[in-house]
C-alpha cells in the first residue's frame, strides 16, 4: 500500500470514528442552538448565535443537579450521572463574585425582579436614571425604583440565583448566574426546590 493510500485510509477512519462527543454534537443538524429571542434581555448586545448551549434532557430520567464552573463560565445540567444540558453563563464581576460552594434551589420565581438593582423611572415608566443600586444611588424627585427583570429565577443563596439575563461574554453580574433565555427556561422547568447546585471556582 502506498503512503498516499495509507494516509487516505487513516483519514477516512478517523473522520468516521475519532470525533469526540462534543464535535459530533456540534456537527449534528438536529442539535438545537438555544439563542434567546430578539426581545429577551439575554440577547441584548449579542449576535443571537450560541454554539455552546444545548438541551438534550427532555424525557431523560434521573435526579436533577447543576454544576457551575466559574473558570469556564459554563453551567452543566445532569439527570442522574448523565449530562443533558450545557449553558454559557455570565457570573459575578469583581467585587460581586459568585460564591463557590454547595447549594440547593430554595426558590423559583418565573417573573422575578431585583429588589436592589434596576432603574429609577417616572410615573409613566420612562427611565430617569439607569443601572442604579437602591439605597446607594440617590433617587431623583418624583422617581420610583423599578427592579431589573430576572426571568426564570432560581435562588440558591441570599440574593444569588440562576436566571435569564444579558451575557456579554465575561463575568458581569452582581453575583447571579445569567443564562440565555431558552436555557433559563430549560433549567427552570427541570429543577425543583432542593435540587443540588454546586459552584466551582
Amino acid at each position: 500500500m502506498s503512503l498516499r493510500v495509507f494516509a487516505a485510509v487513516v483519514l477516512v477512519a478517523c473522520v468516521a470514528g475519532c470525533e469526540n462527543g462534543e464535535t459530533s454534537r456540534l456537527n449534528n443538524p438536529n442539535t438545537p442552538y438555544l439563542a434567546a429571542s430578539g426581545s429577551s434581555a439575554a440577547s441584548q448586545g449579542t449576535s443571537g448565535y450560541d454554539p455552546i448551549s444545548y438541551w438534550d434532557g427532555d424525557g431523560v430520567a434521573g435526579a436533577p443537579s447543576v454544576q457551575i464552573h466559574l473558570s469556564e463560565e459554563r453551567a452543566y445540567f445532569y439527570k442522574g450521572d448523565q449530562l443533558v444540558g450545557v449553558s454559557q453563563i455570565s457570573t459575578g464581576r469583581e467585587g460581586h463574585d459568585t460564591p463557590p460552594g454547595n447549594y440547593k434551589v430554595i426558590q423559583k420565581d418565573q417573573n422575578h425582579a431585583s429588589s436592589l438593582y434596576g432603574d429609577y423611572v417616572d410615573a409613566a415608566g420612562n427611565i430617569v436614571q439607569k443601572d442604579v443600586e437602591l439605597g446607594k444611588d440617590p433617587k431623583p424627585p418624583g422617581a420610583i425604583f423599578k427592579g431589573a427583570p430576572m426571568p426564570y429565577f432560581m435562588r440558591i443563596t441570599g440574593g444569588v440565583g440562576m436566571h435569564e439575563g444579558y451575557l456579554p461574554g465575561y463575568p458581569a453580574s452582581h453575583g447571579c448566574i445569567r443564562m440565555p433565555g431558552k436555557m433559563a427556561v430549560a433549567f427552570f422547568s427541570n429543577v425543583s426546590l432542593g435540587t443540588p447546585v454546586t459552584i466551582y471556582r
